[in-house]
């Protein structure tokens, strides 16, 4: 539904404000788009991939419709496009016979086919990324990538970014029957036996099979939806145009830094990383374990963590470090001034609060909650630190029908 706009409407957008009467709801409403549209400081490419009829080009025509992003076709001959009896395939081939100047719409129906025009079409993906980055401030998206090379090439852009689509093989066998009969009432129906044999050869084969580019994927959809404007809904929950996913946040980047910082961690019983940084420089790092000179945490250096006990118990006999600490210590009190802030991948325990506290730390940010986040909040509200919870945007593997996941 459109929202409503008064006969005269005061706007504040973009630090600009200004009073607009006497103006059509079409032109207030194209006016506020053109403010949106020109906020945007980079383009965005996304790539979409995945199976037959696992809903590629409802996901592009949803970005179209509703983020403004533009359809681009890449037309380098691959061997995929051989899978005949796919009516993605099948349906674009024969529409091609009638002209050379338009393709399909992103809907897989005539409709609106000659709206694409001539420049959106590219035989090499140099020119695809050459158009794309002339046009610096505008979106695009495209399914037509078929090889890792395709792949390569584009991943060298900061604006790219490749997601996959995917569904039960059940669920795209159904698509596709629904596919034909839409390109064709008359066409014969795609035995089960006849449609896995070309899903297999579509993602399997060993020289152009696509399940290399789904594994390669920043975020991989698993789309089980039989409704399209509950699709829309969830996909607009998802926050897919999240420019953080190209060029992370600030506090994404450092707490990226801390989660590589955990990697080192010799911990037994938990990994933690931690970064202390000050005016958006990084002063030191750390993680959790043992001392410099001791036996590492796991070759047994430290008993307790070796024995098994729970979270929270026996931490007076623990010889670990935790990664708070070796940050802290690693800075010295010389370097942390106002201003500091601490990411660390996990919620400081109590020890360590009062640790941050003592030392000044202005700010601490973590991921993941902790067993002793209340009483870690009460030590840092007395003391004047702020602490806040970082969620990045999601990523991986998200099942559109778990909203609960994002």
């Amino acid at each position: 539904m459109r929202p409503r706009l008064s006969s005269s409407t005061r706007c504040i957008a973009f630090g600009f404000c200004y009073s607009i009467t006497n103006y059509s709801e079409d032109i207030l409403l194209a006016l506020l788009y053109h403010f949106r549209i020109s906020e945007r400081d980079q383009t965005m490419l996304i790539g979409l991939c995945g199976g037959i009829c696992a809903g590629k080009r409802t996901v592009a025509q949803y970005l179209g419709e509703h983020h403004g992003f533009t359809h681009l076709y890449l037309r380098e001959n691959t061997s995929n496009e051989d899978l005949n009896g796919a009516p993605e395939v099948k349906q674009e081939k024969e529409q091609k016979q009638s002209t050379k100047h338009i393709v399909p719409k992103v809907n897989g129906t005539n409709e609106g086919a000659s709206h694409t025009q001539a420049e959106h079409i590219f035989h090499t993906t140099e020119d695809l990324l050459d158009f794309v980055t002339k046009r610096w401030r505008e979106r695009w998206v495209t399914t037509d990538i078929h090889t890792e090379s395709i792949l390569d090439q584009l991943l060298r852009r900061p604006f790219f970014i490749l997601v996959s689509v995917d569904a039960p093989v059940s669920i795209r066998w159904y698509r596709c029957q629904q596919r034909l009969h839409q390109i064709d009432p008359q066409a014969e129906s795609l035995s089960l036996e006849d449609f896995l044999l070309q899903s297999d050869e579509h993602l399997y084969n060993p020289h152009t099979g696509l399940l290399p580019l789904i594994f390669r994927a920043t975020i991989r959809l698993l789309n089980t939806s039989s409704n399209l404007a509950h699709l829309y809904a969830t996909l607009g929950k998802l926050d897919l145009t999240n420019e953080d996913r190209l060029r992370p946040s600030w506090d994404q980047y450092f707490m990226q830094l801390a989660s590589l910082a955990a990697q080192r961690s010799n911990c037994m019983k938990r990994r933690v990383g931690c970064v202390l940084v000050r005016e958006k420089r990084v002063i030191s790092t750390g993680y959790n374990g043992t001392p410099r000179g001791l036996k590492n945490c796991g070759e047994g250096g430290c008993p307790r963590c070796n024995d098994g006990l729970s979270s929270g118990f026996g931490l007076g006999t623990c010889l670990c470090l935790h990664a708070e600490e070796n940050a802290l210590l690693e800075a010295g009190r010389e370097r942390i001034r106002d201003g500091a802030i601490l990411y660390c991948d996990t919620c400081p325990c109590l020890t360590c609060s009062i640790k941050i506290a003592q030392v000044g730390i202005s700010e601490v940010v973590y991921s993941q909650g902790y067993s002793m986040d209340g009483e870690t909040a009460d030590v840092f509200k007395q003391a004047g630190v702020c602490l806040r919870q970082f969620i990045p945007p999601a990523n991986g593997l998200i099942h559109l029908e778990k909203p609960a996941l994002y």
